[in-house]
């Protein structure tokens, strides 16, 4: 439900329209860029074990293992990440957000490499543990501090790239361990172990331009330092520039409000209806995430393949690879359409789309499974992509955007935790009763998720408001429907004047 909003008032910002041409943004939004490889580490060791599955190496390695023994080497990242987000929270807390990257990307790089050196099967797995550990803490700090360091006109684009690049992940690591396959002797497998490192070296680098978050810092009583970090990076060293003051004046307020109330309790969650409501949210985002049907089909693609004709390793992996590219395209187009259209109208308008062609597909696979129409069993894959588009476009994008915009500061690392964490576990649950059903009810179990994505389009509709355009500070007040205020719009120096540039509710004095 977007906010009605009163006169605009305009807000001198000494920047340029084109950010390239300031110094502070170029270095704010240099570090903010490798920031995102964050989201690109989860997507390359969250998909790394698909490839390794197909390498002959890999497989003669877990010889003689036990399934239930190879099933928790496969799900070791995921058990590791799902132990750390609660505690990631409270090191991005107490320590910062810049410690808790440095902390999870250096754990993540260090199980690299003991993956790499090790022959014994429960160091390995051990180490995949590990680097889902650092996984699972730099995925709770890196878009805390994305979303609280980046200029407001920009905020919004960054924050829903971020979740979308997990596909360059994925894709990295699909490519590499389709290469694997021409790959002699052990290195076919431990290649991709290695390049684990790759994105998180970028997340370091990354720190060197990135500074600390400035609400971080208020809210440790260093409010000098953070309005010296606003300055520097939002207006070009200018500490009287309007914008920066009235950002300045929204964080202390809205910090100084919510330490009144003693606000970083975990019980701060059921204080208030608004808090409620967030925490709501919160859990539900981690159960639609998993929930919407996309692992069904990404278990489903394989057994279509071959029903058709497409038994040949490489081929699959290709049309793998392919599909994956595909994701990345809308994934970053809904993360764009997102800051453009709002994010309300984006998951009913994606999750609409999802419902059309979950439904074509169930319908092809039960006349193909049936009736043994070849032509329908074909035409499931399209739809299928089709599906992933729809997914793409506002699952991807919006799962860590939302939650880290509508949360208030002393709650956001907390709640984006509570997200993470009801992820992992749906995720578990998913993967455990996917195959299990699948192989009992066939096409028939996708009735299941056309079930839950109705019942998405409902909460979405009901419970879910707009933050377009939005201030952090003045998201957080949407909940408790108080302090609405006025639009303004930052103009800049080079902005011909009225140019809008971004307009969001000013704060009342």
């Amino acid at each position: 439900m977007p906010l009605t909003s009163g006169p605009k008032v305009v807000l001198q910002n000494n920047t340029n329209k084109n950010w390239i041409k300031d110094r502070g943004l170029r270095k704010l939004n240099l570090g903010i860029g490798f920031m995102l490889s964050a989201s690109a580490t989860s997507g390359y060791c969250a998909s790394m074990i698909n490839g390794l599955l197909v390498l002959p190496e890999f497989n003669k390695f877990l010889g003689g293992l036990e399934t239930n023994t190879r099933g928790l080497i496969i799900a070791a990242v995921s058990l590791g990440s799902f132990l750390s987000f609660i505690p990631g929270s409270y090191i991005a807390d107490n320590l910062g957000r810049r410690i808790c990257v440095a902390i999870g990307s250096t754990l993540v790089i260090i199980a690299g490499i003991i993956q790499v050196t090790t022959q014994n099967h429960w160091i390995f797995f051990g180490a995949r543990v590990l680097a889902g550990i650092g996984v699972g803490i730099s995925q709770t700090a890196a878009p805390l501090l994305i979303t609280e360091s980046a200029h407001p006109r920009q905020r919004q684009a960054f924050t829903g790239l971020y979740n979308a690049l997990w596909f360059i992940g994925s894709i990295t690591s699909a490519s590499i361990g389709f290469a694997g396959l021409w790959v002699a002797g052990s290195w076919s497998w431990k290649l991709p172990c290695l390049l684990q490192i790759f994105y998180p070296i970028f997340q370091i680098i990354g720190l060197l331009f990135v500074p600390e978050s400035p609400r971080w810092l208020v809210s440790r009583d260093r409010k000098e330092e953070g309005m010296a970090i606003l300055a520097k990076y939002h207006s070009n060293g200018d500490e009287t520039d309007e914008l920066v003051v009235d950002e300045f004046y929204q964080i202390c307020k809205s910090i100084n409000a919510e330490a009144d109330v003693d606000s970083r309790r975990w019980s701060s969650f059921f204080k208030t209806r608004g808090d409620m409501h967030r925490l709501a949210i919160c859990v539900l985002l981690g159960f639609m995430q998993e929930w919407a049907g996309n692992g069904v089909v990404s278990y489903y693609l394989a057994p279509i393949l071959q029903s058709v004709g497409i038994y040949n390793a490489s081929h699959q992996a290709a049309i793998n690879i392919s599909m994956q590219v595909w994701n990345l395209m809308f994934a970053v187009g809904g993360a764009m359409a997102a800051d453009r259209y709002g994010r309300r109208k984006l998951w009913l308008i994606a999750t609409t789309l999802m419902l059309i062609y979950l439904a074509a597909a169930t319908t092809m696979s039960g006349l193909f499974s049936e009736l043994g129409v070849l032509e329908a069993g074909i035409a499931v894959v399209p739809m299928l992509f089709l599906f992933c588009a729809g997914y793409d476009m506002a699952y991807m994008p919006l799962f860590i955007a939302y939650p880290a915009e509508i949360l208030p500061f002393q709650l956001r690392a907390k709640g984006l935790a509570v997200t993470l964490t009801t992820d992992s576990l749906a995720c578990f649950i998913n993967q455990f009763m996917n195959p299990v059903a699948f192989a009992a009810l066939h096409w028939r179990y996708f009735i299941v998720y056309l079930g839950c994505l109705m019942v998405f389009l409902v909460l979405f509709y009901l419970f879910f408001p707009e933050t377009k355009g939005l201030s952090l500070e003045e998201v957080a007040r949407i909940f408790e429907d108080k302090d609405k205020g006025r639009t303004y719009e930052v103009e800049t120096p080079s902005s011909g004047g009225s140019q809008e540039l971004f307009a969001f509710p000013k704060s009342q004095a």
